[in-house]
């Protein structure tokens, strides 16, 4: 436990520094303001926490948050928590980075905004909504991503966890538009299926979005006579911008516009800002001054503002585009009329929003204690908060330019497949923005930005001039007409075996390791095998994937017996496009890796840690055992020869020594096999090595053990007929990659030419 834990933090140092040093604020922001930091919003959440009203100004999610945590640790305890889901937001960025091969640097720096930003740990001191808010934000990203294509269930829960943002912020009201474009457009993510499949996905997001939001409306409409969400009051989310930019006395008014409409000039309501307007202006004391008894402000305020934008939408338009530019301004200054900025900001003292007996009741109430706040902490984090301790907006602009570059395909981004995965977060992160700078601008509304936008920029940074190592499928050289034809996939038995397999298992996701298995008769051996296979290795959950290719005999039983994953091929096309099938479905159901052994028994499953360990720790791409680094048990003479000249050719070749071209016991990241061509019926283990040394793999010999078969013959036939039948797959395969290579550089060579030929 303490050797992996001691290589985990060796390899991912710079995040392990990240998160203790994020560690440390959150520890000293804990002492410094306790129990915690209570804001104006944050006394109507206390005040709805067990009544759980939809009718006011705020939706009830984060009350349904704040419930149970009051009930265990009081408001000490929601502060715990809220930044222990801070750190975890970094965390979760780097992680997703990773997954997607985004270097170890760049995904740390990605996740430092959320870890070290001094707004980010004053918010998660604070009662309210914004952390929760940004937590489902990112799980929506990682359903949406983490698995590849999504399927039609997980697109579904991926809409019911952004519906849910909406009941925590109802700004997230219109984050649903950005994540079905996605779901629509996420080509670089999956396998060519046409437009039905992304449409019913698309459809499923939709659909889950748009159920759990109305039934969240229609709650509050039976509970509190109010369909809706939650907003910014009666007047609705525009009223303030309107209230301060209309004219009042140029435009046609009915009596009670009018009486709404400011009559201050212009330029005294900019200096006082929206917020008055959206929040005070209408506290009943002005209500019961400046307006007749029974009025309906809310519909005089509505109606006021739909003529404020018919008449005057530059005026709008160019104020929200103001306020959405001003979250990428490079320190936190503040505008005229803004939300005052201090409101975000630790103080010396404990700030109070609210009377100070009313205060203290709330945190006596849930923390038999009062208010305190310690000086020297405080100014300790108020220093390092003024003193540049936060993220500049010029970077956050910065990381969502380059994600904007990527998906429209600048540099390498257009075969990265990276474009897609680029697009949710930026188009999350900017339209969760935009949509706040409608109402108003404050920099609590710009928090969303620190988890998305440094995740969108490191995916469009390495997708523009990176070569992501888990997405090098995009940059193999193209294969000719002939081979796309040989290897297409699925062909007509791959559709049989599918759809079978699907009925059996459904919709089911493979854990992060498959062993994979083609068997032909084996069913004297395979189930000895199967019982080999351990549940975990190198800290990750192993599933196992038995393709039977067209068996006799009772294969297909005995692994379902043993609990494997099995799909039955109907015919026997040969162990080659077995393994296809398996390499496809693992992808398709989520794997991270492939390890493949033989059925017969001829490999020690024990040496797995061997293969999977360098690909967990990225030091290589795909990992083989070697018989000759290892032992081999009995080996027939000119088996053992051919072993050696074979290494010797494929080392000459290839300009990469090899040692043992055709051990079967390899593992290799999940996409790898699925990037090269591949369509050998029978002697697919050279022609997979070959093909994978001529991109430019990182490949890795392991010493193992070749035991003798446990049971059974084997398949491919005399040493004679089988050395010159693999000779002919080794020699074949180099010559295919070598040529596909040579095409796939030679537009370029003209391209590069071609100016010069304009220039004279």
């Amino acid at each position: 436990m303490t050797t992996a834990l001691t290589r985990v933090l060796r390899r991912h140092w710079l995040l392990a520094l990240l998160v203790l040093a994020g560690l440390v604020l959150r520890t000293i922001t804990q002492l410094a303001y306790r129990p915690a930091l209570l804001y104006i919003d944050s006394f109507r959440y206390l005040d709805d926490v067990g009544v759980f009203y939809p009718g006011g100004i705020n939706p009830v999610g984060y009350e349904w948050f704040l419930w149970p945590l009051l009930g265990i640790g009081g408001l000490t305890g929601v502060a715990v928590v809220q930044h222990l889901l801070g750190l975890a937001l970094g965390v979760g960025v780097y992680v997703l980075l990773r997954r997607f091969g985004v270097r170890e640097w760049l995904a740390a720096l990605a996740s430092a905004p959320v870890l070290l930003d001094a707004y980010q740990l004053q918010i998660e001191q604070l009662i309210m909504s914004d952390l929760l808010f940004q937590v489902l934000l990112l799980a929506a990203v990682y359903l949406l991503c983490w698995w590849g294509p999504p399927t039609p269930k997980v697109a579904a829960v991926a809409g019911g966890v952004l519906a849910l943002s909406v009941m925590v912020r109802s700004v997230g009201l219109t984050l649903v538009l950005p994540a079905a474009l996605f779901v629509l457009l996420a080509t670089g993510l999956r396998p060519p299926g046409g437009w039905r499949p992304r449409l019913i996905a698309t459809g499923a997001l939709v659909a889950g979005f748009t159920a759990a939001v109305l039934g969240y409306a229609l709650f509050g409409a039976m509970i509190a006579g109010k369909f809706g969400v939650g907003g910014s009051g009666g007047g609705g989310v525009l009223f303030g911008r309107a209230a301060v930019v209309a004219n009042c006395h140029e435009l046609d008014l009915t009596r009670q516009e009018q009486l709404v409409c400011p009559d201050e000039p212009r330029e005294v309501r900019e200096r006082i800002g929206i917020d008055f307007y959206l929040h005070v202006w209408d506290v009943q004391a002005n209500v019961d001054k400046l307006l007749p008894k029974g009025m309906d402000v809310g519909a005089a305020q509505r109606s006021l503002t739909r003529e404020v934008v018919l008449n005057q939408p530059l005026d709008i338009a160019g104020g929200v585009a103001r306020d959405f530019f001003k979250g990428f301004a490079p320190t936190r200054t503040q505008s005229v009329g803004d939300v005052p900025l201090d409101r975000w900001q630790f103080q010396l003292h404990y700030p109070l929003y609210a009377p100070s007996w009313y205060v203290h009741e709330w945190a006596e109430l849930y923390d038999d204690g009062g208010l305190h706040a310690d000086r020297d902490l405080a100014s300790f984090l108020r220093g390092y908060q003024l003193g540049g301790g936060y993220t500049p907006g010029l970077l956050l602009g910065g990381a969502l330019l380059l994600a904007t570059a990527a998906v429209l395909g600048a540099g390498r981004a257009r075969r990265s497949g990276l474009r897609a995965v680029a697009l949710l977060p930026a188009g999350l992160a900017t339209t969760a923005l935009l949509t706040a700078s409608i109402m108003e601008f404050s920099w609590r509304y710009q928090l969303p930005g620190l988890v998305l936008l440094p995740l969108a920029g490191a995916l469009g940074a390495t997708a523009i001039f990176g070569r992501p190592r888990a997405l090098r499928t995009a940059h193999r050289p193209q294969p000719s007409e002939e081979s796309q034809m040989l290897t297409t996939f699925p062909d007509e038995v791959d559709r049989d075996a599918l759809e079978e397999y699907a009925t059996r298992y459904g919709e089911h996701r493979f854990a992060p390791v498959v062993v994979l298995i083609a068997a032909y008769n084996e069913e004297e051996s395979i189930g000895e095998v199967l019982d080999a296979v351990p549940n975990r290795s190198c800290g990750l959950d192993v599933d196992t994937l038995v393709v039977v290719d067209g068996a006799k005999d009772r294969t297909a039983e005995v692994a379902l017996d043993h609990g494997a994953h099995t799909c039955v091929a109907p015919t026997n096309r040969g162990q080659g496009a077995a393994l296809r099938l398996g390499y496809r479905l693992a992808e398709q159901r989520g794997a991270r890796y492939v390890v493949t052994t033989d059925a017969d028994g001829q490999y020690d499953l024990a040496e797995l840690p061997k293969l999977l360990e360098p690909l967990v720790e990225d030091r290589a791409d795909f990992v083989t055992g070697s018989r000759r680094l290892g032992s081999n048990e009995r080996p027939a003479l000119i088996r053992r020869i051919g072993t050696h000249v074979f290494a010797w050719v494929v080392s000459g070749l290839t300009r990469q020594r090899i040692t043992d071209t055709s051990f079967g016991f390899r593992g290799m990241r999940v996409e790898v096999p699925n990037s090269v061509t591949l369509q050998q019926p029978q002697y697919q283990s050279s022609e997979l090595l070959v093909g994978l040394l001529s991109h430019g793999y990182r490949v890795l010999e392991q010493p193992m053990r070749m035991l003798p078969r446990s049971a059974g013959v084997s398949k491919k036939g005399s040493s004679l007929s089988y050395g010159y039948r693999y000779a002919k797959v080794v020699l074949g395969t180099w010559w295919r990659e070598r040529r596909s290579s040579a095409r796939a550089q030679a537009p370029a060579e003209e391209t590069v030419s071609e100016p010069a030929a304009v220039g004279e």
